[in-house]
């Protein structure tokens, strides 16, 4: 293996730019990366973050680029279509900016040549205006592939297509992007892909990219740099992690820090109240435009800040050597972020902190992230900020989950059960206890008696009738009662319903209004009931006579029947044909 940048055989330029850089001995990506990259093949690199894999790609195809004898005029390239030779594409814009950078600060002494990065939140005219005739464009997919529908750049003369962080790539949804600059690079000499994992996606979308591909795995997705101490803190809860936060911000260690929020709504309040507390810090996630998030960016790379609180997305890629704590106030999401996060810190052979703030009702969590790392984080106490004691476990791992579980008792409480249940809070409160409440109440149990021996509805002292019976009823029941024949002459009893008083109220049965209009002064009720026909009209039957007997509708036979037209009009009849009409000719 070589063991200095020399034995490589690059070009001379490239020489000169890392001897100023003060790069001497390569990294293990590095050292089998290159070699590999400068003899034309295709290369699935897996790669832990901060090992130095960007020159890893960088140096085998700027020195293609500068051993290229025929170079077009950089006056005619202006003119024409932008159709460079290196194709960078990386996940995020922050990434996409740093790999622009550092390829600048390689080709510092190669006469001509363009490096031009692309992508979303900045102005088209001013982005197609800095593409003229670069020969290096690093770009994000979705601004790339605008760009070529736009016609201001082509992919038929890429000769090395490089795929930067292609796990990230697909969690973000770029897989159909990058299979359309795959085709529309279909020309290209090389692929090169750099990838946390080899996972079973990854290796799918390799198959589709690139041809027989050289696999080189310095160290597997799930390890962390050794130059890096990872720390754990078991918290209360947020206002616990705020004063741990201040207390490890306050490290005279500690030169830069990063702090990782779970949210952009937790990034701007912890940078807001940061900020009030005194300390130097600046707020990054992706719903700033892109220009702020550049100042940004620049304020922390040349020192101005001293805190950078952040999301993962928006920190991806960020390469400041001087960043000595990375601080996981909020855990990620994946695994991978982590591994990530902590990349921040430790770069370029320094030494570097991460420290992680977790609750007890986290602790799942962070068996899982122990479990992908293959190592344990360890535990520790700031004196004067311990936590409180963690609750006592359940019988089985992992505790109850929601009501039914041991995480939750009915009165409301926490139990100290499992990992989902989590914990009550033990400071103090603004909200006092109201007396005599459930806490006082004896809790009812209906487990205390066998089903069979549980009194019945209505009590055990009355006595039971059988179905059908022929013991006599009780007095005064329903049957005793004589019963009303239908058209009967009886006089109805007094104090009937038509007796009652009518109910009248404006509210319902749930005693809410329901009518909201004034009520005028009299009322229906006032109103002489109408009869129809009179009480002592006798009651017809329609059984009295029978059907051919009964008078017809509309009076007796004693009525006039109407006649149309009158019965002394002559009879018309259909065959008698009217006289025909003469027309004089």
């Amino acid at each position: 293996m070589s063991k200095t940048f020399a034995e490589f055989s690059l070009h001379e330029t490239l020489q000169q730019a890392l001897e100023g850089l003060g790069f001497t001995a390569p990294t293990p990506v590095q050292e089998q990366a290159i070699p590999a990259a400068l003899e034309g093949k295709d290369l699935l690199v897996s790669s832990q973050t901060g090992s130095g894999k960007t020159a890893a790609f960088l140096l085998p195809t700027l020195n293609a680029l500068a051993g290229q004898e025929t170079v077009v005029p950089f006056k005619d390239r202006m003119k024409a279509v932008t159709q460079p030779n290196i194709l960078v594409i990386s996940p995020t814009r922050e990434l996409a900016q740093q790999v622009s950078q550092d390829a600048i600060a390689l080709v510092r002494h190669m006469k001509g040549v363009r490096i031009a990065a692309i992508m979303g939140g900045m102005p088209f005219a001013k982005q197609i205006q800095q593409l003229k005739g670069a020969q290096v464009v690093v770009a994000t997919p979705g601004r790339l592939l605008d760009l070529v529908n736009r016609r201001q750049i082509k992919l038929d003369q890429v000769d090395a297509l490089i795929v930067d962080e292609a796990d990230r790539m697909l969690d973000l949804g770029f897989s159909e992007d990058l299979e359309a600059i795959s085709e529309l690079a279909a020309n290209r000499k090389q692929t090169l892909m750099f990838s946390a994992t080899f996972a079973d996606r990854i290796i799918r979308l390799a198959s589709c990219m690139m041809k027989d591909p050289m696999r080189i795995a310095i160290e597997t997705g799930h390890s962390t740099n050794t130059d890096i101490t990872q720390t754990l803190h078991w918290t209360d809860g947020f206002e616990h992690k705020k004063k741990l936060l201040t207390h490890w911000l306050s490290d005279e260690n500690l030169d830069q820090a990063v702090v990782f929020a779970s949210t952009q709504e937790d990034t701007d309040m912890l940078a807001e109240e940061l900020a009030e507390a005194g300390h130097s810090v600046v707020a990054l996630h992706g719903a700033m435009p892109q220009t702020v998030r550049n100042r940004r960016l620049r304020s922390i790379r040349e020192g101005r800040a001293k805190i950078l609180v952040a999301t993962d997305v928006a920190a991806r890629g960020l390469d400041v050597p001087t960043i000595s704590h990375v601080i996981n106030f909020g855990l990620p999401m994946k695994h991978e972020d982590y591994v990530h996060r902590i990349g921040r810190t430790g770069r370029a052979g320094r030494t570097g902190q991460a420290i992680t703030l977790a609750t007890y009702r986290e602790r799942g969590k962070i068996r899982a992230l122990e479990e992908y790392l293959e190592a344990r984080l360890s535990v520790s106490e700031i004196e004067g900020l311990e936590p409180s004691p963690p609750p006592a476990r359940s019988g089985r791992d992992g505790g109850g989950r929601g009501r039914g579980g041991n995480g939750g008792s009915r009165d409301g409480r926490r139990s100290g059960g499992g990992f989902g249940g989590g914990r009550r809070f033990e400071g103090e409160s603004n909200f006092k206890r109201r007396e005599g409440g459930r806490d006082d109440r004896p809790r009812r149990s209906f487990d205390d008696k066998p089903r069979g021996e549980r009194p019945a509805f209505g009590g055990e002292d009355r006595p039971r009738r059988e179905f059908n019976s022929d013991r006599p009823r009780r007095e005064g029941g329903f049957e005793d009662r004589p019963r009303r024949e239908f058209g009967s002459d009886r006089p109805r009893r007094e104090g009937g319903f038509n007796d009652k008083p009518r109910f009248d109220s404006n509210d319902d049965n749930r005693g809410n209004r329901v009518d909201y209009k004034p009520r005028r002064e009299s009322g229906f009720g006032d109103r002489p009931k109408r009869s129809f026909g009179g009480e002592d009209r006798p009651r017809r039957s329609f059984d009295d006579k029978p059907r051919g007997e009964r008078p017809a509708f509309g009076g007796g036979d004693d009525r006039p029947k109407r006649s149309f037209g009158g019965e002394d009009r002559p009879r018309r009849s259909f065959d008698d044909k009217p006289p025909r009409r003469k027309f004089d000719r």
